[in-house]
């Protein structure tokens, strides 16, 4: 049963005093999410409501470990169901250039659509193993150039325009998404960096403060990440994306897109 939502998004107050010649007002930080209430917060959340820090990420981690695992061939009709465009049901939502495309064209040509690892799998040398490899909780369809380009760079602002990217961006140590894939990009990050803590025979996955992290069990930049995170709330097509992967895949939940407060309550 899906769940319902009750989101209070701060505003945020902005100054309407004199501006003075030749300065520009400085730029306003997000505003951190507000407190949201869901249906599962008495039943799937119950030991994680009320808690922060270290103790609040222990507890989430332990309620999304318990999760059914799809094999990486699976994954793409999992995508297919997971990322259906709401207007079309032949078509995906691609991530980072948010272009609609036909399910049939998956595969690794010039056209095609793939399966992006949003935590690069490099960052964790976990590869395409059932776990980490497979979760479709940070797993997108992507354009293969898209992909390509994006490749296992760090997310960070700034660079030059990616061709065919919807407004994604890119420079040589950093990869950045277009605005309306900014929260799902940092939310899937941080569901990553609290599943996988090395308990279980994978890397200890966190987020950092840098970008070049290369083949290190980490990926950055987290405070860019919590800016989008804040940015960028949860849509109706990334909640409902959560909800198709725990009612049909792997029934495990993306804690901070129910809870997006909770990325600045853990970091």
């Amino acid at each position: 049963m899906p769940a319902t939502h009750i989101r209070r998004w701060k505003t945020l107050a902005l100054s309407t005093s004199a501006v003075l010649v030749g300065l520009s007002l400085p730029t306003m930080a997000a505003t951190p999410a507000s407190a949201t209430t869901t249906a599962y917060d008495s039943t799937y959340y119950k030991n994680a409501v009320g808690k922060t820090g270290t103790s609040l990420k222990s507890s989430l981690h332990t309620i999304i470990s318990s999760q059914s695992k799809i094999s990486y061939s699976a994954v793409w009709n999992a995508l297919m169901v997971t990322d259906q465009d709401p207007n079309n049901s032949n078509n995906v939502i691609l991530l980072y250039s948010g272009v609609s495309r036909a399910k049939s064209l998956n595969g690794g040509d010039v056209g095609d659509w793939n399966r992006e690892h949003v935590w690069a799998k490099s960052h964790g040398d976990f590869g395409e193993v059932t776990g980490p490899g497979t979760d479709l909780h940070h797993l997108r369809p992507a354009d293969v150039k898209v992909n390509s380009i994006r490749g296992n760079l760090d997310f960070d602002n700034g660079g030059s325009a990616v061709t065919n990217g919807g407004g994604s961006k890119v420079d040589s140590d950093s990869f950045e998404p277009r605005d309306a894939d900014k929260g799902d990009v940092a939310r899937m990050i941080l569901y990553m960096a609290v599943r996988y803590d090395g308990g279980d025979g994978f890397a200890d996955l966190e987020p950092d403060e840098k970008v070049n992290n290369g083949s290190n069990p980490y990926i950055g930049k987290l405070s860019v990440l919590k800016e989008w995170n804040d940015e960028d709330p949860p849509s109706a097509f990334e909640e409902k994306r959560n909800q198709v992967i725990y009612d049909t895949y792997q029934h495990n939940r993306n804690p901070f897109i129910d809870h997006p407060e909770w990325v600045d309550a853990i970091w």
